[in-house]
Protein backbone atom coordinates (compact mmCIF):
# COMPACT_ATOMS: atom_id res chain seq x y z
CA UNK A 1 0.00 0.00 0.00
CA UNK A 2 1.09 3.77 -0.46
CA UNK A 3 1.40 4.94 3.01
CA UNK A 4 2.04 8.62 3.78
CA UNK A 5 3.70 8.87 7.14
CA UNK A 6 4.13 12.71 9.22
CA UNK A 7 5.10 13.32 13.16
CA UNK A 8 5.51 16.56 15.08
CA UNK A 9 8.93 15.01 16.52
CA UNK A 10 10.49 16.29 13.62
CA UNK A 11 12.80 14.73 10.24
CA UNK A 12 15.35 13.26 12.42
CA UNK A 13 13.03 11.66 15.47
CA UNK A 14 13.77 7.83 16.28
CA UNK A 15 10.25 7.00 16.30
CA UNK A 16 9.77 8.06 12.95
CA UNK A 17 12.39 6.61 11.31
CA UNK A 18 11.78 3.31 12.73
CA UNK A 19 8.23 3.77 11.68
CA UNK A 20 8.86 4.16 8.15
CA UNK A 21 11.87 1.36 8.06
CA UNK A 22 9.88 -1.01 9.20
CA UNK A 23 7.02 -0.33 6.91
CA UNK A 24 9.35 -0.30 4.10
CA UNK A 25 10.93 -3.73 4.40
CA UNK A 26 7.47 -4.72 4.71
CA UNK A 27 7.02 -4.30 1.20
CA UNK A 28 4.94 -0.88 1.55
CA UNK A 29 5.29 2.50 -0.20
CA UNK A 30 6.35 4.92 2.09
CA UNK A 31 6.46 8.85 1.91
CA UNK A 32 7.39 10.65 4.74
CA UNK A 33 6.52 14.42 5.16
CA UNK A 34 7.15 15.76 8.82
CA UNK A 35 8.62 19.08 9.87
CA UNK A 36 12.27 20.01 10.11
CA UNK A 37 12.11 20.58 13.99
CA UNK A 38 10.16 19.14 16.66
CA UNK A 39 6.39 20.76 16.87
CA UNK A 40 5.28 18.81 19.69
CA UNK A 41 1.89 20.34 21.07
CA UNK A 42 1.04 22.76 17.90
CA UNK A 43 -2.54 21.40 17.80
CA UNK A 44 -3.90 21.49 14.53
CA UNK A 45 -2.28 25.06 13.46
CA UNK A 46 -1.66 25.87 10.10
CA UNK A 47 0.76 28.34 8.30
CA UNK A 48 -1.21 30.96 7.03
CA UNK A 49 0.55 34.07 7.13
CA UNK A 50 4.39 32.55 6.23
CA UNK A 51 5.75 30.33 2.96
CA UNK A 52 5.82 26.61 4.03
CA UNK A 53 9.18 25.51 2.56
CA UNK A 54 9.40 21.97 2.13
CA UNK A 55 13.07 20.09 0.60
CA UNK A 56 13.68 16.78 -0.09
CA UNK A 57 15.78 14.59 2.16
CA UNK A 58 18.14 10.95 1.66
CA UNK A 59 20.57 9.21 3.17
CA UNK A 60 18.03 9.71 6.91
CA UNK A 61 15.54 6.70 5.83
CA UNK A 62 15.56 2.88 3.98
CA UNK A 63 16.72 3.61 0.46
CA UNK A 64 13.21 3.39 -0.75
CA UNK A 65 11.72 5.99 1.27
CA UNK A 66 10.98 9.03 -0.25
CA UNK A 67 11.28 12.10 2.71
CA UNK A 68 10.52 15.96 2.86
CA UNK A 69 11.40 18.08 5.47
CA UNK A 70 9.14 20.75 5.80
CA UNK A 71 8.91 24.17 7.46
CA UNK A 72 5.43 23.90 8.30
CA UNK A 73 3.84 22.20 11.62
CA UNK A 74 2.30 18.66 11.33
CA UNK A 75 -1.01 19.38 9.73
CA UNK A 76 0.63 21.70 7.56
CA UNK A 77 3.01 18.22 6.53
CA UNK A 78 -0.15 16.65 5.57
CA UNK A 79 -1.67 19.36 3.84
CA UNK A 80 1.22 20.02 1.77
CA UNK A 81 1.97 16.17 0.74
CA UNK A 82 -1.92 15.22 -0.27
CA UNK A 83 -1.96 18.93 -2.28
CA UNK A 84 1.56 19.30 -3.54
CA UNK A 85 3.67 16.73 -3.29
CA UNK A 86 1.71 12.90 -4.21
CA UNK A 87 0.57 12.31 -7.14
CA UNK A 88 -2.38 10.48 -5.41
CA UNK A 89 -3.99 10.02 -2.34
CA UNK A 90 -2.37 7.45 0.07
CA UNK A 91 -4.10 4.26 1.08
CA UNK A 92 -3.13 5.45 5.01
CA UNK A 93 -2.23 8.25 6.87
CA UNK A 94 0.17 7.20 9.51
CA UNK A 95 1.63 9.18 12.04
CA UNK A 96 4.28 9.21 15.09
CA UNK A 97 6.06 7.44 16.28
CA UNK A 98 5.20 10.34 19.01
CA UNK A 99 7.87 10.23 21.91
CA UNK A 100 5.76 10.30 24.83
CA UNK A 101 2.00 9.46 25.83
CA UNK A 102 -1.01 11.08 23.37
CA UNK A 103 -3.81 10.06 26.17
CA UNK A 104 -6.93 11.38 26.89
CA UNK A 105 -7.54 15.07 26.68
CA UNK A 106 -3.67 15.30 25.56
CA UNK A 107 -5.25 14.56 21.79
CA UNK A 108 -6.84 18.42 21.84
CA UNK A 109 -2.94 19.34 21.99
CA UNK A 110 -1.63 16.82 19.97
CA UNK A 111 0.81 17.88 16.68
CA UNK A 112 0.78 13.77 16.09
CA UNK A 113 -2.72 13.34 16.29
CA UNK A 114 -4.05 17.04 13.73
CA UNK A 115 -1.61 15.59 11.22
CA UNK A 116 -3.77 11.97 11.20
CA UNK A 117 -6.61 13.98 11.19
CA UNK A 118 -5.86 16.26 8.39
CA UNK A 119 -5.96 12.76 6.91
CA UNK A 120 -9.17 11.97 8.28
CA UNK A 121 -10.45 15.34 6.97
CA UNK A 122 -9.73 14.49 3.96
CA UNK A 123 -11.28 10.91 3.82
CA UNK A 124 -8.71 8.96 4.11
CA UNK A 125 -7.88 6.19 7.38
CA UNK A 126 -5.56 8.05 9.57
CA UNK A 127 -3.52 5.95 12.48
CA UNK A 128 -1.53 8.05 15.10
CA UNK A 129 0.84 6.02 17.15
CA UNK A 130 2.45 6.89 20.51
CA UNK A 131 4.97 5.31 22.45
CA UNK A 132 4.12 6.35 26.23
CA UNK A 133 7.49 7.26 27.38
CA UNK A 134 9.81 10.02 27.29
CA UNK A 135 12.93 8.32 28.58
CA UNK A 136 12.36 5.27 26.60
CA UNK A 137 14.05 4.64 22.91
CA UNK A 138 12.65 1.28 21.85
CA UNK A 139 10.64 2.03 19.35
CA UNK A 140 10.66 -0.93 17.71
CA UNK A 141 7.62 -3.38 19.44
CA UNK A 142 5.65 -0.09 18.73
CA UNK A 143 6.65 -0.15 14.99
CA UNK A 144 6.04 -3.90 14.64
CA UNK A 145 2.28 -3.51 15.88
CA UNK A 146 2.01 -0.80 13.19
CA UNK A 147 3.13 -2.78 10.65
CA UNK A 148 0.45 -5.40 12.22
CA UNK A 149 -2.22 -3.14 12.53
CA UNK A 150 -2.18 -1.98 8.89
CA UNK A 151 -2.09 -5.54 7.65
CA UNK A 152 -5.10 -6.40 9.46
CA UNK A 153 -6.91 -3.49 8.56
CA UNK A 154 -5.34 -4.13 4.55
CA UNK A 155 -7.39 -7.02 4.75
CA UNK A 156 -10.35 -5.88 7.11
CA UNK A 157 -10.90 -2.27 6.01
CA UNK A 158 -12.77 0.06 8.62
CA UNK A 159 -16.47 0.33 8.63
CA UNK A 160 -16.33 4.37 8.79
CA UNK A 161 -13.92 7.17 8.27
CA UNK A 162 -12.12 6.83 11.56
CA UNK A 163 -9.02 8.11 13.29
CA UNK A 164 -7.43 5.70 15.62
CA UNK A 165 -5.38 7.13 18.29
CA UNK A 166 -2.97 4.31 19.39
CA UNK A 167 -0.79 4.62 22.70
CA UNK A 168 1.76 1.55 22.78
CA UNK A 169 3.19 0.90 26.60
CA UNK A 170 6.97 1.57 26.85
CA UNK A 171 7.94 -2.10 27.78
CA UNK A 172 9.03 -5.17 25.53
CA UNK A 173 6.56 -6.82 23.49
CA UNK A 174 6.72 -10.23 25.30
CA UNK A 175 5.10 -8.21 28.43
CA UNK A 176 2.19 -6.35 26.57
CA UNK A 177 -1.03 -7.87 27.53
CA UNK A 178 -2.53 -7.38 24.55
CA UNK A 179 -4.78 -5.05 22.47
CA UNK A 180 -8.04 -2.80 24.28
CA UNK A 181 -10.13 -0.49 22.14
CA UNK A 182 -10.90 2.11 24.62
CA UNK A 183 -12.45 5.32 25.14
CA UNK A 184 -10.97 8.88 25.29
CA UNK A 185 -9.67 9.59 28.82
CA UNK A 186 -9.33 12.32 31.20
CA UNK A 187 -5.38 13.73 31.75
CA UNK A 188 -4.49 16.78 33.71
CA UNK A 189 -1.55 18.67 34.78
CA UNK A 190 -0.15 20.37 37.12
CA UNK A 191 0.85 23.52 35.10
CA UNK A 192 3.88 25.87 36.17
CA UNK A 193 4.87 29.22 34.38
CA UNK A 194 8.71 29.72 35.06
CA UNK A 195 9.00 33.07 35.91
CA UNK A 196 12.86 34.38 34.22
CA UNK A 197 14.27 37.15 32.86
CA UNK A 198 16.43 37.41 29.41
CA UNK A 199 19.72 38.69 28.92
CA UNK A 200 18.40 42.66 28.19
CA UNK A 201 16.35 42.47 31.19
CA UNK A 202 12.58 41.63 29.84
CA UNK A 203 10.67 38.81 31.66
CA UNK A 204 9.12 35.54 29.79
CA UNK A 205 7.24 32.67 30.92
CA UNK A 206 8.24 28.89 30.51
CA UNK A 207 5.47 26.62 30.92
CA UNK A 208 6.54 23.31 32.65
CA UNK A 209 4.48 20.95 34.28
CA UNK A 210 3.72 17.03 34.93
CA UNK A 211 0.71 15.17 34.21
CA UNK A 212 -1.14 14.14 37.34
CA UNK A 213 -1.82 10.55 38.50
CA UNK A 214 -4.91 8.34 39.53
CA UNK A 215 -7.94 10.93 38.47
CA UNK A 216 -10.81 9.81 38.66
CA UNK A 217 -12.16 8.67 34.67
CA UNK A 218 -15.30 10.28 33.29
CA UNK A 219 -18.26 8.34 32.59
CA UNK A 220 -19.75 8.17 29.06
CA UNK A 221 -22.97 9.15 28.07
CA UNK A 222 -23.26 6.25 25.28
CA UNK A 223 -20.65 3.70 26.38
CA UNK A 224 -20.77 1.43 28.80
CA UNK A 225 -18.62 1.64 31.82
CA UNK A 226 -17.09 -1.94 30.92
CA UNK A 227 -15.47 -0.13 28.27
CA UNK A 228 -12.35 1.11 29.56
CA UNK A 229 -10.64 5.01 29.44
CA UNK A 230 -6.78 4.58 27.58
CA UNK A 231 -6.05 5.94 30.63
CA UNK A 232 -6.67 3.03 32.51
CA UNK A 233 -5.72 0.90 30.28
CA UNK A 234 -2.47 1.81 29.71
CA UNK A 235 -1.56 1.26 33.12
CA UNK A 236 -2.07 -2.36 33.02
CA UNK A 237 0.10 -2.34 29.97
CA UNK A 238 -2.55 -2.86 27.42
CA UNK A 239 -2.06 -1.20 23.33
CA UNK A 240 -4.94 1.18 23.74
CA UNK A 241 -6.71 2.00 21.04
CA UNK A 242 -9.14 4.87 20.53
CA UNK A 243 -11.61 5.46 17.40
CA UNK A 244 -11.96 9.51 17.00
CA UNK A 245 -13.81 11.94 14.88
CA UNK A 246 -13.15 15.32 13.81
CA UNK A 247 -17.33 16.11 14.45
CA UNK A 248 -17.34 17.24 17.80
CA UNK A 249 -21.06 18.20 17.89
CA UNK A 250 -22.77 17.54 21.05
CA UNK A 251 -26.03 15.74 20.29
CA UNK A 252 -26.98 16.12 24.04
CA UNK A 253 -26.13 19.98 23.80
CA UNK A 254 -28.03 20.68 20.70
CA UNK A 255 -31.37 19.56 22.13
CA UNK A 256 -30.44 20.81 25.53
CA UNK A 257 -29.94 23.70 24.33
CA UNK A 258 -33.07 23.55 22.48
CA UNK A 259 -35.14 22.77 25.31
CA UNK A 260 -33.98 25.75 27.32
CA UNK A 261 -35.64 28.11 24.39
CA UNK A 262 -31.95 29.77 23.21
CA UNK A 263 -33.33 30.20 20.04
CA UNK A 264 -36.08 32.10 21.07
CA UNK A 265 -33.61 34.79 22.47
CA UNK A 266 -34.90 38.00 20.67
CA UNK A 267 -32.46 39.84 18.15
CA UNK A 268 -31.70 43.47 18.72
CA UNK A 269 -32.33 45.30 15.22
CA UNK A 270 -30.80 49.20 16.95
CA UNK A 271 -28.28 50.16 14.85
Amino acid sequence: MKLLISNDDGIFALGIKTLADTLAIAGHEVIVVCPDRERSATGHGLTLHDPIRAEEVTGIFHPTVRAWSCSGTPADCVKLALGALLDRFPDFVLSGINHGANLGTDVLYSGTVSAAMEGTIEGIPSIAFSLTSFTCKEFQPAANFARDLIAHLESQPLVEMLLLNVNIPPIPAAEIAGVKITRQGLRRYFDTFQKRVDPRGKTYYWLSGEALQDLDQPEHLHLPPEIETDVQAIKRNYITIVPLQFNMTSAIGVFGLKDCGIEGVKISRDS
